[in-house]
């Protein structure tokens, strides 16, 4: 292009459960000019295990950014134009490596990861009337196996090899962003360590007022401060590109969680706004402003952003949803019940004119908001000989739905306040069906964004706004002026009493998923078990066995 017609650009690495992305933007129009992926292995070594190869992640990074810069050259673009990159990735996801060799001491334990069940169970036993809210007044959080804090302890006890790297002082542990960015910047080499509040405020481990490391919880799960990442704001020059490609000097400027970036690029920046992302899982984000709101209804309190040091701190209530698109996986490939996920759901399930009263609950791996329950499993209840695979699909389609209104009447308890509308986004949002039904059984006009991936959106608006790179101005009614978003509306098309018969039948189906999966006694405990009965003299054994049965009978009559 002639010099006068250049533009800056912006960069975003875009790292998500399932792909690696990165994709360039225009300023300020945020136009994506182009952009390439690459998809990430699962790696799934037992059942309610999810790991990935974190050296696997930063190589498509690095193939993403050297071919994306390729098409933009063809598209007459400069690669020197590129003013800042963004980073936007999976929540949750644990990293540990070498500090002194960059090497990661494990793979990758993926957000939706269930090793650390046990782990839970073992905090919980050392705390007041056993309670999983016990740290939410510090951290805005329950114990789960969903938060990174967790899934430490677990590598910390399980892998001698983290054990050992801690113990020397040479262990670094962090979420996707630290790792990629340790490594961008140089690794070994001069690499920053550093995370910003959102990805930070997701680890149990952060003090969700004060924005730093607390002293408590690290000891809770027996860590160490010096393992852990720098907390920074979501939007600052934290270093610069030092990795031998295209990029080498470019300032990497804004950090963000992905649902907090698809919150920042669905526009919902002002106190009260809320915005929906339907993939694996669902993700709600509810925008409460500099309020730091505690959920006393199941929902996790959440940092939104923080753009720039000086900028005052914005926060979310949260509610997530384990199970939204990977039902429909599971139907595909578990069940046989269809072929091609996008297509084949929204046809079939549209196919019949409601559920014919199923109901499919899907906690394969348990209830997250607002029930917190890793003790529920999946069910599907309500099935006649009239039941077809119809039913079923539409009635997965109904979960997705009805999880999402238990997180917004979780957030109307919280709040106070009605949510007036539903912002939404993700590869699941482009079920039309999904969408009506999200509608009707929420209650409340749903907005479809016609942004492709607001996640990436929201990052590079960021990363152009970040102090030292002053591309663009976040303020909201600036940023109004500048980008118009269009939406596709669905309005509601049943009445109350119709949605809130419904919805009484779903927390019946819920009531019945509880309780399934019981914790299972260690080898270990069952063998110590029977050394001790062994050890118990035969008639001695006889005669306690005897007055046990007595003492029951007596009991009963």
């Amino acid at each position: 292009m002639e010099s006068t017609q250049r533009s800056k650009l912006i960069g975003v690495i875009d790292d998500g459960t399932n792909i690696a992305r990165f994709a360039i933007f225009k300023v300020p129009d945020f136009e994506e000019i182009c952009s390439h992926q690459l998809s990430i292995t699962q790696i799934i070594p037992q059942e309610g295990w999810f790991e990935q190869n974190p050296v696997e992640i930063l190589e498509a990074v690095r193939l993403c950014v050297v071919e994306a810069c390729h098409r933009l050259e063809l598209l007459d673009y400069l690669v020197q134009d590129i003013a800042s990159i963004g980073i936007t990735n999976q929540r949750e996801t644990t990293v540990v490596w070498d500090k002194h060799t960059g090497e990661p001491l494990y793979n990758a334990i993926v957000w939706n990861d269930i090793r650390t069940n046990s782990t839970v169970d073992k905090v919980l036993a050392r705390l007041p009337e056993q309670n999983h809210n016990h740290f939410r007044a510090i951290s805005g959080l329950p114990i789960s196996p969903y938060f990174s804090a967790l899934k430490l302890n677990w590598l910390k006890e399980k892998v001698p090899a983290v054990r050992r790297a801690c113990r020397e002082k040479r262990c670094y542990a962090g979420t996707i962003d630290s790792w990629l960015l340790w490594n961008l910047t140089g690794a070994t080499n001069g690499g920053v360590f550093a995370t910003d509040v959102t990805n930070a405020s997701r680890t149990l481990l952060m003090n969700i007022e004060t924005l730093h490391w607390d002293p408590l919880l690290i000891k809770t799960f027996s860590l160490h401060v010096d393992m852990l990442p720098e907390i920074r704001s979501s939007s600052e020059i934290y270093g610069y590109m030092k990795d031998g490609c295209v990029l080498d000097g470019v300032p990497i400027s804004a950090i963000l969680g992905n649902q907090q970036a698809s919150l920042v690029g669905q526009h919902c920046v002002r106190e009260g706004q809320a915005k929906n992302t339907y993939r694996k899982g669902c993700f709600l984000l509810y925008n409460t402003g500099t309020r730091c709101v505690h959920s006393t209804h199941g929902l996790v309190t959440t940092v939104a952003y923080q753009m720039g040091q000086d900028k005052p701190v914005i926060y979310a209530l949260e509610g997530s949803v384990a199970v939204a698109g990977v039902a429909m996986k599971w139907l595909r490939n578990n069940l046989g019940l269809l072929d091609d996920i996008p297509t084949d759901s929204e046809k079939i399930a549209g196919s019949v004119f409601s559920t014919g009263d199923v109901y499919f609950v899907p906690a394969f791996t348990g209830l997250y908001a607002p029930y917190w329950r890793k003790d529920a499993r999946g069910i599907i209840c309500g099935l006649t000989s009239f039941t077809t695979k119809h039913h079923i699909i539409r009635a997965a389609l109904e979960a997705v739905c009805f999880q999402t209104r238990d997180i917004l009447e979780a957030m109307k308890k919280d709040c106070g306040i009605n949510l007036n509308k539903l912002h939404v986004d993700g590869i699941m949002s482009n079920n039309s069906l999904l969408m009506q039904l999200q509608a009707d059984l929420g209650g409340i006009p749903v907005l479809k964004t016609e942004v492709c991936d607001p996640a990436a959106l929201g990052t590079a608006m960021a990363a152009a706004q970040a102090k030292g790179i002053d591309l663009y101005n976040m303020d909201p009614d600036s940023r109004d002026r500048q980008i118009h978003i269009t939406h596709e509306t669905f309005l509601p098309t049943t009445t109350e009493e119709e949605r809130n018969a419904r919805y009484t039948k779903w927390k019946m189906a819920v009531q019945r998923s509880l309780g399934w999966a019981v914790t299972k006694k260690s080898e270990a405990m069952t063998d110590e078990r029977y050394h001790l009965l062994a050890s118990i003299p035969a008639g001695l054994f006889l005669l306690s066995s005897f007055m046990m049965l007595v003492f029951s009978q007596a009991r009963q009559s």
